[in-house]
């Protein structure tokens, strides 16, 4: 596919969108090349980091636990392998199809590539109010972002630990038995 091109998969609420997104959530970018290494730095940091954490977790831990870990695990991983070995594996593909392992050598160094994103739900469009601050009378979409299997890993990831953190790390808050030292 061409970049930006996309095709619907179910009538005009999802579609195969095909883009490069050269930061992180939602496309941001931090601060240049020196920014891109760092980010990237710092995701392997945190992967590894990830994957230390589930190895040592106990073997009675919560087995949600140890799933939400693996879902957040593997799509950063995902996302990490993508961005470091994208750039050096295929050639650009702005205005042309990308090549594998082209002649020249890819489009960027490693550790600098962009992570494939494809997944897109526009699930509706309208306009907002104009009594709201800011947005009054401009128009919307939701839902906006473009993503990859791998973010919608960690989302589901972070989203179970957040809804049933109580059930997987229990209510651990114990009485203090400490009593007021009167002299």
């Amino acid at each position: 596919m061409y970049l930006g091109q996309e095709f619907p998969v179910f009538g005009n609420w999802f579609y195969i969108h095909f883009t490069e997104n050269p930061g992180m959530a939602f496309g941001m970018e931090f601060g240049g090349e020196f920014g891109k290494l760092f980010l990237s730095i710092f995701r392997i940091v945190a992967v590894t980091v990830i994957g230390f954490y589930l190895f040592r977790l106990p073997k009675n831990t919560h087995k949600g636990l140890k799933i939400s870990g693996a879902l957040i695990f593997a799509g950063a991983l995902g996302n990490i392998i993508d961005s470091v070995f994208y750039g050096v594996v295929f050639s650009d593909s702005f205005n042309q199809l990308a090549t594998f392992l082209p002649a020249e050598g890819g489009y960027e160094s490693l550790l600098h590539g962009r992570v494939v994103d494809m997944f897109w739900f526009p699930l509706f469009n309208g306009t907002f109010p104009d009594w709201i601050p800011f947005w009054g009378g401009e128009d919307f979409l939701f839902f906006r972002p473009v993503f990859n299997v791998a973010d919608a890993s960690i989302s589901i990831g972070i989203a179970l630990v957040f809804i049933f953190q109580k059930r997987f790390f229990g209510n651990k808050i114990e009485a203090t038995s400490e009593e007021p030292i009167v002299e």
